[in-house]
């Protein structure tokens, strides 16, 4: 007997099937692209920007100046009612005109540093320089040095610079004035701004009057000064730089 056995052979095994890729998961509703989010921020803000300084924006760079010099027009930020002569109380009186190039500028009598009485008055026959400052004005810091080298050139053609310390204590003027600054013109002491008030500079720091030896405004400025600007408001007081 034949021991053989013919036997089936096994059938394959099949292939497990392959397994999916996991989905790529959908993005969560109500989420927003920061960026997007950002350039919204920025354009919100020029927006913003164009309608409240839109006007300051595109203003034209031809800006009239703020000073008087003969009898150009110029823009200044305050002028001040012609007033009487004024000695350390306000006037009670002012009529409708303004102080312009040309008018007498008005008296004051102040204390120095070392409290004795000065007036413009005492200096009819020179150039005055009338400047309105006070320590706190970082403009007016800017300006001092302009001051004292008009001073230097100037002092033997007998120009007188009157600063007028605006409502500070006699200490503080002094200390800023000579100790700081090292300045050799005459400091005075508007206690109250008195006098800025009459000159219509309270306020409107730095603010400068060149006075002609007549006792005549020759140029106002408002605002920190330059050595040209100054240089040519002193010619049109009388003093010419060489």
């Amino acid at each position: 007997m034949n021991d053989h056995q013919d036997v089936a052979p096994a059938a394959p095994a099949k292939a497990a099937p392959a397994k999916a890729a996991p989905a790529k998961a959908a993005p969560a509703k109500g989420r927003r692209n920061p960026i997007v989010i950002f350039l919204g921020f920025v354009l919100l803000g020029g927006a913003l920007a164009l309608l409240i300084f839109g006007q300051d924006l595109f203003m034209s760079d031809e800006v009239a100046p703020a000073a008087i010099v003969g009898e150009a027009e110029v823009a200044v930020l305050d002028q001040v009612s012609e007033l009487p002569s004024f000695s350390g109380e306000t006037s009670t009186t002012r009529d409708d005109g303004f102080l312009e190039v040309g008018d007498t500028a008005y008296n004051f009598t102040l204390d120095d540093l070392n409290g004795q009485p000065v007036s413009l008055t005492d200096f009819r026959g020179r150039p005055v320089i009338v400047n309105f400052w006070a320590t706190w004005c970082a403009p007016c810091r800017i300006e001092m040095p302009v001051f004292q080298e008009l001073y230097e050139r100037h002092q033997d053609d007998g120009l007188v610079i009157l600063a007028l310390d605006q409502a500070e204590p006699p200490e503080v003027a002094r200390d800023y004035f000579y100790d700081q600054m090292g300045l050799t013109f005459t400091p005075l002491l508007d206690v109250d701004s008195q006098v800025a008030t009459e000159y219509g500079s309270y306020g409107v720091l730095p603010s400068t009057f060149f006075i002609d030896s007549a006792g005549s405004v020759a140029a106002i400025h408002r605002g920190p000064l330059t050595e040209g600007q100054a240089v040519g408001y002193l010619a049109a007081a009388g003093i010419e730089s060489s």
